[in-house]
């Protein structure tokens, strides 16, 4: 632990505690967070589908663990490196969704799956499974694979039936392989506004990943998962009826992207519970005042972070810096505070959250605890 989260540490339970913590600091409102977590295993359990949420968006085992509670069969990661760090922790159902393409990344899952009977991972081409299989066989393990489909996006996956068919034989030729099903995931749709919109996209997307499943189980291949989907789609994805298992990350935090394209539907009635601490740290010039929060603090791919405390939640965020950024000075005037404190909605969740190794856990105005991000930065 750092010296800045050892100070910290110091003052969990005191009355006012969050607002006295080093800054930036990246916070969690745990009311908000656990009514989000619970709204969403409750709009899974009304569907009938599984859920394993994205664990990409926290990267924590503290969240991990309270959404597998809460009825998760175990969370997605992104990349093995996240695996292995949940996995660590005691996380076990993980799925990594990104397709394994080489022998050193498939000796890390044959590791995984040794500890883990649940675990899975993506392949889209058959030179994943051969890697796969070798790692697996060498270990003396079997390792659980979901096929990746192109659903749109161009970025990953089996994009028609006969790629799918092919990766579907050289699996059932390799003995340690074991086919759990297909995976579609429409990143474009889940910003997209309008509840209509994602629908329409989802609809189109999803044909695809549904075509493939048929045609891989009409070819004599169990594929009894079909799993995908995401926060802005859940709706959209249950009126379709193609997914068994949901993949949502972000409904858990909620940053200025998804509220955004999400607004009033369904789709984005989850709370804001993740948040960035700033403090003022000059004054001098008339029009704005500085915070100790910039480009270093915040994922910049997003609508600019937005204030959320008096006397700032109407005023306007700028990047004013690696270090800094400039809060434009409220319109009643008054005067601002060396010191003073603002909370900032973050522009886009998952890589904010990338960029630090602790989120502090408040209720009201007290720290409750201070949490370790065990897989921040484990991109490989």
């Amino acid at each position: 632990m750092s010296p800045p989260e050892r100070f910290a540490q110091g003052l969990i339970g005191q009355p006012g505690s969050r607002w006295r913590l080093p800054t930036p600091a990246l916070m969690v409102d745990l009311d908000a967070l656990d009514a989000n977590i619970a709204r969403m295993a409750a709009r899974a359990r009304a569907a009938g589908v599984a859920l394993r949420p994205h664990a990409k968006t926290h990267k924590s085992a503290f969240i991990a663990r309270r959404q597998i509670a809460a009825g998760a069969v175990g969370v997605c990661c992104a990349k093995v490196g996240e695996a292995e760090a949940l996995a660590a922790a005691g996380i076990r159902g993980l799925l990594v969704t990104s397709p394994i393409a080489s022998a050193e990344t498939a000796e890390r899952c044959a590791v995984l799956a040794g500890e883990d009977p649940d675990f899975a991972a993506a392949i889209d081409h058959p030179v994943g499974a051969d890697a796969l299989q070798a790692a697996a066989a060498a270990r003396s393990v079997t390792i659980q694979v979901v096929i990746d489909v192109d659903v749109g996006l161009g970025r990953t996956g089996v994009a028609d039936t006969a790629p799918a068919l092919a990766l579907g034989q050289r699996i059932a030729g390799h003995p340690n392989l074991r086919l759990k099903g297909v995976q579609g995931y429409g990143g474009a749709w889940q910003h997209m506004a309008g509840a209509d919109k994602r629908l329409a996209a989802a609809r189109l997307g999803l044909a695809r990943l549904s075509e493939i499943a048929r045609t891989l189980r009409a070819d004599g291949h169990a594929c009894p998962l079909v799993t995908g989907g995401g926060t802005g789609t859940f709706d959209a994805d249950t009126e379709l009826g193609v997914l068994n298992e949901r993949q949502p990350g972000s409904y858990v935090f909620m940053d200025n992207q998804y509220a955004d394209a999400l607004g009033d539907d369904p789709d984005g009635a989850f709370a804001t519970s993740l948040f960035v601490q700033a403090q003022v740290i000059s004054a001098n010039a008339p029009r704005w005042v500085t915070v100790d929060a910039g480009l270093k603090a915040f994922a910049t791919d997003g609508p600019p972070p937005r204030p959320m405390t008096a006397p700032f939640a109407n005023d306007a965020y700028f990047f004013f810096g690696d270090e800094h950024g400039g809060l434009m000075r409220p319109a009643g005037g008054g005067a601002i505070a060396h010191g003073q404190r603002v909370d900032l909605k973050v522009p886009h969740c998952d890589p904010t959250v990338d960029r630090y190794s602790w989120m502090h856990m408040v209720r009201g105005d007290v720290l409750v605890s201070i949490e370790p991000i065990e897989a921040a930065r484990r991109s490989q």
